[in-house]
């Protein structure tokens, strides 16, 4: 079946963290592990809650700042620091805008409260036909709803799509109802098996 849709990750696809520096110096200054320090922003209980929208991407933040002892200034340069070394690149996103309007092109993300208004402040909102936030609705990747949502926004069928993603467990997910799954690796290869599935 031909595709109609395309959708992207954010975090890891879109926006990558090409610079480890800065959250490897913020990992030794609590004396943790880089990977302890990712696991305690990204997969803590309050950022699972806040992935879902059970709570506020605020509230996440006051929870870290709670585990780490940190004033209110303190926190707004742990949270600095952090993602000093994310960039968004723009190449791929031109790549994607291209897409349009032969292609629906949304995104899918599992992320908190706060990505709508980023991707509005970095203009990224509107290179989307569709968003599809898991702290929008309530759900997140892998769970087939969210990608069943995505599709409905989109009025396409799951054989129709294809989705970009860097965890296997999402593209599994996508596969599991039927879209054409394809694991970044890198936007080279990204663009390399998405020219074979759109031939």
């Amino acid at each position: 079946m031909t595709i109609r849709a395309i959708f992207f990750d954010f975090g890891g696809v879109i926006l990558r963290t090409e610079y480890q520096a800065p959250r490897q110096a913020l990992a030794e200054r609590f004396n943790m592990e880089y990977e302890d320090i990712d696991k305690a922003v990204f997969n803590s209980p309050s950022a699972k809650q806040a992935s879902v929208g059970q709570i506020t991407e605020a509230a996440h933040w006051q929870a870290i700042g709670k585990r780490f002892k940190l004033s209110a200034v303190e926190l707004q340069e742990f949270e600095a620091a952090f993602f000093a070394g994310d960039v968004i690149d723009r190449d791929f996103v031109e790549y994607m805008d291209a897409l349009r309007p032969k292609y629906h092109v949304g995104l899918i993300s599992n992320a908190w409260s706060g990505l709508r208004d980023y991707l509005t402040k970095e203009k990224l909102i509107n290179v989307f036909d569709s968003v599809t936030i898991s702290a929008e609705v309530g759900v997140a990747k892998p769970e087939a709803k969210i990608f069943q949502l995505a599709l409905d926004q989109a009025n396409v069928k799951a054989e129709e799509a294809a989705f970009v993603d860097d965890f296997q467990i999402n593209i599994d997910g996508c596969e599991a109802l039927g879209m054409k799954g394809v694991l970044f690796q890198s936007p080279q290869d990204v663009l390399k098996r998405l020219y074979e599935a759109l031939k």
